[in-house]
């Protein structure tokens, strides 16, 4: 019953909030001058290529607006965001987030168990076994996005963020399908404690602080994988 609570909760806060996020689009021409401070981060085209940091291209300009407005006005807390956001006008960021709306998403190489040296012994068998539990904890994630975990009351992310990660433009929720797995765990990780709030309603804190770190890393790991 709290599952269905949550999801018309969440439907209902796209719809209400599609008006409120609406705006003037910038110059996306003019945004990929004034973007060019954050490649060094993002990438040029807004891919970036470390994945603690987020991919911007393909994110929806809404979003990308509510955000740096978050970063410069201090409801969102990032140190290295702040001082950036706060010499940006309106004009600028509308700009900007114009530009990286404008370009593609890259798609990630699928998953893969990462050995590291106490790793180098493993017989061929048991980094079999290490390869197949993670394909099982992809599946895992891909039901967790599709259907939520009922048990632990936590909603199922396609209310929001669509069937293969696209988003909600109206309502500015973000695109997910292709971002970082490392920077996702990292968002979710940073919901789940409290770290970050800005959203309708604290709805990703609600949602985040039911998650195993087990379902994090599984959830992230699905919508990494470009659809």
């Amino acid at each position: 019953m709290m599952i269905k609570k949550i999801i018309v909760l969440s439907i209902s806060l796209a719809v209400s909030s599609a008006s409120s996020f609406a705006f003037a689009e910038g110059n996306a021409a003019i945004g990929k001058t004034k973007a060019a401070s954050c490649a060094g981060c993002h990438g040029e085209d807004g891919n970036s290529m470390a994945a603690t940091f987020p991919k911007l291209a393909g994110q929806h300009a809404g979003y990308i607006v509510q955000q740096l407005n978050a970063f410069k006005n201090g409801s969102r807390n990032a140190p290295m965001m702040a001082p950036l956001a706060m010499g940006l006008d309106e004009e600028s960021i509308k700009d900007i987030a114009a530009y990286y709306a404008s370009k593609k998403i890259s798609a990630n190489e699928l998953p893969v168990f990462e050995y590291d040296e106490d790793d180098e012994e493993l017989t061929e068998e048991a980094k079999a076994e290490k390869n197949a539990e993670l394909k099982e904890l992809i599946v895992l994630g891909a039901d967790l996005y599709r259907n939520g975990n009922l048990k632990t009351e936590v909603s199922a992310c396609i209310a929001c963020h669509g069937p293969v990660g696209e988003g909600n433009r109206p309502a500015s929720f973000p695109l997910l399908q292709g971002q970082h797995a490392d920077y996702l765990i990292k968002a979710l990780t940073d919901f789940k404690k409290g770290a970050r709030s800005n959203t309708p309603d604290n709805i990703m804190h609600m949602i985040a602080k039911k998650m195993s770190d087990k379902e994090i890393k599984a959830v992230s790991y699905h919508i990494s994988i470009k659809k």
